[in-house]
């Protein structure tokens, strides 16, 4: 049985690392400045630790509550999966759907009717976990931008 707890210490170096490992773009000490950002939102974000019987951190999520546009949302609010992360070898043993839940209960505490989430285009890794956690593809989308004036520096 996994054990879900809400985080809201932003020195949890097991959330840290985990978070480095599921998004690697960042050191150590940008998700710990990222942590304490995210937990000054108050109830617009949440993140759930999963733990072993024994107390050992294998997972963790992160959610927000958006109140802009969803793609392929209909309602507003929106509970936003930002990430899911679960061990290597604790994966297919129900941790990810256990973290899930916890989030999809926070969101109907927020009256939030739907729950979304994203991943990368090629990340086919992530569409298949997103696929069996219950999530539909709602659409693709790749964004462009254009700078339309130079700006001297």
């Amino acid at each position: 049985m996994t054990n879900i707890t809400e985080l809201r210490d932003s020195t949890n170096s097991s959330w840290a690392e985990m978070r480095g490992n599921l998004w690697p773009r960042l050191d150590l000490v940008e998700h710990q400045t990222e942590m304490i950002h995210l937990l000054a939102k108050g109830s617009s974000f949440i993140a759930f630790i999963a733990r072993t019987p024994e107390g050992v951190p294998i997972g963790f999520a992160e959610a927000t509550l958006r109140v802009d546009y969803v793609n392929g949302c209909k309602y507003s609010p929106v509970a936003f999966l930002e990430g899911i992360y679960v061990l290597p070898q604790f994966r297919r043993t129900g941790v990810a759907r256990d973290l899930l839940r916890s989030v999809e209960g926070w969101g109907e505490s927020k009256g939030c009717i739907e729950l979304a989430s994203d991943a990368d285009i090629n990340n086919t890794d992530a569409h298949q976990v997103h696929r069996k956690l219950g999530f539909l593809e709602t659409q693709r989308v790749i964004y462009f931008k254009k700078n339309i004036t130079m700006r001297d520096s």
